[in-house]
């Protein structure tokens, strides 16, 4: 399957027409895109749901909400999928983001709950060591780069602030992420790469999906 090279075109446009009247008047371009966007990625999910453990995916709405945004523009100027797993067992996310000049594809645990970052934070006491191994496997790192997130500028209430592993104990988030060229987007190999690259982030997913679903002593949660 192939992403249609106009989608661009129409958001290079949505660009500098972000108004409703314009929106309006060229929504059934806009509808056909969404269709073509939302038709490829149910390929991906299907061709790849029950090797992720997928149980779902969205394909984001293009209307902002600006009620408590400085930024009244009332549209995205991209598309953006999500994928989402079957919970409680398996945890992660994954996203692709389809924009001109800045298309990329992310993974991770982008905002996990009190609870969640909490339990993370016991694991990297417990074994700094291995959590640092898993997140900077030579596979990992050598097609996504280092792993992403903000982090705390003090430590976390409760630890240790000499703990050896205290880079990794301020992460607040944890996420790779890989850029991709425009032209990149709508060659035909984007549709199996999107799979291979989330594959090689596995071993990441399968050790936190571990840790979340277990509690410091090893024993099942679930």
């Amino acid at each position: 399957m192939i992403l249609n090279p106009t989608i661009f075109e129409f958001l290079n446009k949505l660009k500098v027409n972000n108004n409703r009247p314009w929106f309006k008047e060229n929504k059934s371009i806009f509808d056909r895109h969404n269709k073509e966007v939302k038709n490829y990625f149910e390929a991906v999910f299907q061709t790849n749901k029950n090797f992720f453990n997928w149980e779902s995916f969205k394909v984001f709405r293009i209307y902002k909400d600006v009620r408590f945004s400085k930024d009244k523009l009332p549209y995205k100027t991209h598309f953006a999928v999500a994928f989402h797993r079957t919970k409680p067992k398996y945890r992660g996310g994954f996203y692709v983001h389809i924009q001109p000049g800045n298309s990329f594809i992310a993974s991770g645990f982008w905002n996990p709950n009190k609870e969640d970052l909490y339990r993370i934070r016991k694991e990297i006491e417990a074994d700094g060591d291995y959590f640092r191994k898993v997140i900077e496997n030579t596979n990992i790192i050598e097609k996504w780069g280092p792993i992403n997130g903000n982090s705390l500028k003090v430590c976390p209430k409760g630890f240790d602030k000499n703990h050896p592993s205290i880079d990794l104990l301020r992460f607040k988030q944890f996420i790779y992420v890989k850029n991709f060229e425009d032209e990149k987007v709508f060659k035909k190999e984007f549709y199996s790469e999107i799979a291979d690259y989330f594959k090689l982030l596995m071993p990441f997913h399968d050790y936190f999906s571990d840790v979340l679903t277990t509690n410091l002593d090893g024993q099942s949660l679930l």
